[in-house]
């Protein structure tokens, strides 16, 4: 990843991760990749900088923080930090959809909810942030993006959250593939991005289908509703061909779960008979929009149904996927590895994980250097990757 631009700075400070339990996995790959990059770098740099003392601590093994947050009896917890974290630059990951860890109350056990990961994650930026020399957290999933605007007398989440942590301190709020990326203008002063796992998908799907045809006659990207159009249109852009989208009608005189039920998907476009459809969306949330609208493609003549979502929460189990999967309504699933799933979902033959590990890295590298990330755009990649499978042909 660092092959694809010049280093022409220095580190605005030490880099250093402080991985919250909830996303003990990910920095570790994360870690992993930064310590590859960085071992690749120092070399130019010191090159460069003829042995700078800026370069101090520059490629350490690890770039991970010793951290815990402990919690007493009666469930209320801190965080620790068991070494300094004097003038370092400190990316906090924080995976607030991973329920699997627990705490005790008074004897009872508790699953962590978003709610308790949010604040650990608050807690470790107060241990840190009047030490550190830039905080910076990444939230792959936006906390409460999905109550990002206001349509009755309801609380607006997602806004009160990026206004906490700003006035707390922190720089820069990393996050991928937001739910509506304009929750930002709730901190228009501060540093806010949402990077898109497009270019993942793709190569994961090329790898998974090597001979897989990719043009107007055979392929199509389907939007499953309205709120994932953009991501469809560029995608549908980027590999050439036409793009189609559900929108879901419903009953507005009933309220169930707080929602209005569906009532029926709705197409809209060109024929999909034939041919391989990748439908493309944000998150997998119990699966019942997804399942209904690749339901709905096979019922129209689609050959092939790919599910792409950057996010798999999966908060109704599996079994429905494998009942559909085995009444053959799709015929895979691809999300990222940006969120916890527990391991048994990687022994279903419908499911395959994209990670972007590696992805993640290269940004918080660039970060590090407070340079610019334009190297990294889907397009581009995804030009690319479409190049090269046709001159392997």
């Amino acid at each position: 990843m660092t092959d694809n631009y010049t280093i022409e700075a220095i580190p605005v400070a030490p880099l250093r991760l402080a991985a919250h339990i909830s996303a003990d996995k990910l920095a570790k790959e994360v870690d992993e990749a930064l310590v590859e990059y960085r071992q690749h770098d120092i070399v130019k740099l010191q090159e460069k900088f003829n042995d700078s003392v800026l370069l101090r601590d520059f490629a350490p093994d690890s770039f991970l923080l010793d951290l815990t947050c402990p919690r007493f009896g009666t469930g209320e917890a801190k965080a620790v930090f068991n070494e300094s974290v004097r003038g370092v630059d400190e990316y906090i990951l924080c995976d607030i959809t991973n329920y699997s860890n627990t705490y005790t109350v008074s004897g009872f056990t508790n699953h962590m909810s978003p709610d308790d990961n949010y604040q650990d994650l608050k807690r470790i930026i107060g241990a840190s942030v009047s030490k550190a020399h830039r905080v910076n957290v990444i939230m792959p999933f936006l906390y409460e993006s999905r109550q990002h605007k206001r349509e009755k007398r309801e609380s607006l989440d997602c806004a009160m959250a990026l206004e906490e942590l700003v006035n707390m301190g922190v720089k820069n709020i990393i996050t991928f593939d937001a739910h509506d990326p304009r929750v930002q203008n709730s901190i228009p002063l501060n540093g806010f991005d949402s990077y898109m796992p497009t270019y993942a998908f793709v190569k994961a799907i090329l790898r998974k289908f090597p001979d897989m045809v990719i043009n107007k006659d055979t392929f199509m990207v389907i939007s499953p509703d309205e709120g994932a159009m953009g991501r469809a249109i560029f995608l549908a852009n980027n590999l050439g061909v036409d793009m189609g989208m559900f929108y879901k009608r419903r009953d507005y005189s009933k309220v169930v779960n707080g929602r209005n039920p569906i009532v029926a998907h709705e197409f809209l476009g060109s024929s999909v008979k034939d041919k391989t459809v990748l439908i493309v969306d944000d998150m997998i949330s119990s699966g019942d929009s997804m399942l209904d609208t690749a339901r709905e493609l096979k019922e129209r003549g689609a050959k092939n149904v790919i599910v792409c979502c950057t996010f798999g929460l999966f908060t109704s189990g599996y079994e429905r996927f494998d009942e559909a999967y085995a009444k053959e309504y799709f015929d895979l699933v691809v999300t990222t590895n940006l969120n916890y799933k527990p391991q048994d979902i990687y022994t279903r033959d419908w499911y395959m994980e994209a990670n972007i590990s590696r992805y993640l890295a290269a940004i918080i590298n660039s970060f590090n250097y407070d340079m610019s990330v334009q190297g990294f755009s889907n397009a581009e990649r995804i030009q690319r990757a479409l190049r090269a499978r046709e001159a392997e042909k």
